[in-house]
């Protein structure tokens, strides 16, 4: 059965997103307000009673000098994705992005390969002979992600080059999550390894105090995240940029965007922000002094975060991107470590795939990014 695809108003998208169980926060109408350098448009896919089935938020980043894009929808679109026919979803969608003057379109679809739980990942880093997350079996499979990658290539799509560490693509395609479905407070805590219950229960003895904050307080939590630039070695974003953020994403969701701040003795040590759609809720970036370390504010703001995403009826708390590295020599090897001891599981996406419409541009921009 074909499907029809056309320009959808944000009312219809934000509509299907609500009518969802979970979806990408970079897949709701108002992130593409968050990207002002981006033309954004919301597509839909409707079936033969006129019934929207499938939506996408795509961004538009033009060439320099021509009226050339290319199409990206990030961690998108949200589709049926284990459709057998899933080209019934892809043509329409490549054929109107054409018409739109791109010239290579680019999505992640929301697909999970594989999972592994926190013991099995302790036990590789214990034994040291893993290098990598995929050296070791995986406790959970998606068969079908499979049969997904195989259909994608038979259409011609290509997937994004993983540099090994899994930050290849735009987005992450390892990420760390903590499962909160049908668990109580008890048993999420309970999963943390020993080093996490005793630094939360540190935070609390030291009287950290976690608050939720509002716009006005971004500029704290900013003050923070430029410290934690200059220590680790990263471009930060301007302020603005946070405003601009809690701006478009809590008009369209008083919930969708949170900001959390822990204090110790009145002053502010650490600061996260937190974003929700549906029963998806990430802990999206985070900032700490470069003192007091030993009162644990980290650790206090991400069970306070946990909490709050539990009593917002939250089934996965998502600490976002890890490398897959296991080698304790590696320098993104912390990251997968200060996750792990939250008792989640690490999960493996299909990664970002590319539709080059025009070869030659697709190429020229692939080299521009390589020399970048």
């Amino acid at each position: 059965m074909s499907l029809r695809l056309r320009t959808i108003t944000r009312e219809e998208h934000l509509a299907f997103i609500r009518s969802r169980a979970s979806a990408s926060h970079m897949q709701v109408p108002s992130w593409g307000d968050v990207k002002a350098e981006w033309r954004t448009e919301s597509i839909g896919w409707f079936d033969q009673h006129n019934q929207l089935v499938g939506a996408g938020l795509v961004l538009y980043r033009q060439l320099p000098k021509v009226k050339r894009y290319l199409a990206y929808l990030p961690e998108g679109p949200v589709i049926d994705w284990f459709d057998r026919d899933l080209d019934r979803w892809l043509q329409p969608m490549l054929a109107h992005l054409k018409s739109q003057g791109a010239f290579s379109v680019k999505m992640g679809p929301p697909v999970v390969i594989r999972r592994w739980n926190a013991p099995t990942i302790k036990e590789a880093i214990a034994g040291k002979e893993a290098k990598r997350l995929r050296d070791i079996e995986a406790d959970w499979y998606e068969p079908r992600a499979f049969e997904v990658a195989d259909r994608l290539r038979k259409a011609g799509w290509l997937q994004g080059e993983d540099g090994g560490a899994g930050f290849g693509d735009v987005q992450p395609r390892y990420v760390f999550q903590v499962p909160l479905a049908n668990r109580s407070l008890d048993d999420i805590q309970k999963g943390f390894n020993q080093l996490w219950r005793r630094n939360i229960k540190k935070a609390e003895k030291s009287g950290v105090e976690v608050v939720q904050g509002g716009y006005d307080e971004l500029p704290i939590f900013h003050q923070l995240y430029l410290v934690t630039a200059e220590r680790d070695k990263f471009t930060p974003r301007p302020l603005s940029y946070f405003q601009r953020m809690w701006n478009a994403l809590t008009a369209e969701d008083p919930n969708r965007m949170r900001l959390y701040i822990a204090y110790h003795e009145g002053e502010p040590l650490a600061a996260t922000t937190m974003l929700v759609v549906g029963e998806h809720v990430w802990y999206s970036y985070g900032a700490s002094a470069n003192h007091k370390r030993e009162v644990k504010p980290s650790n206090a703001i991400q069970w306070r975060m946990m909490r709050d995403s539990y009593a917002l009826g939250g089934g996965v708390y998502d600490l976002r991107g890890i490398s897959d590295t296991l080698d304790e020599n590696d320098h993104l090897f912390g990251l997968i470590q200060f996750k792990v001891g939250t008792g989640g599981q690490a999960a493996e996406y299909l990664g970002e795939w590319d539709f080059p419409l025009n070869k030659l541009l697709h190429k020229a921009l692939d080299l521009y990014m390589s020399r970048r």
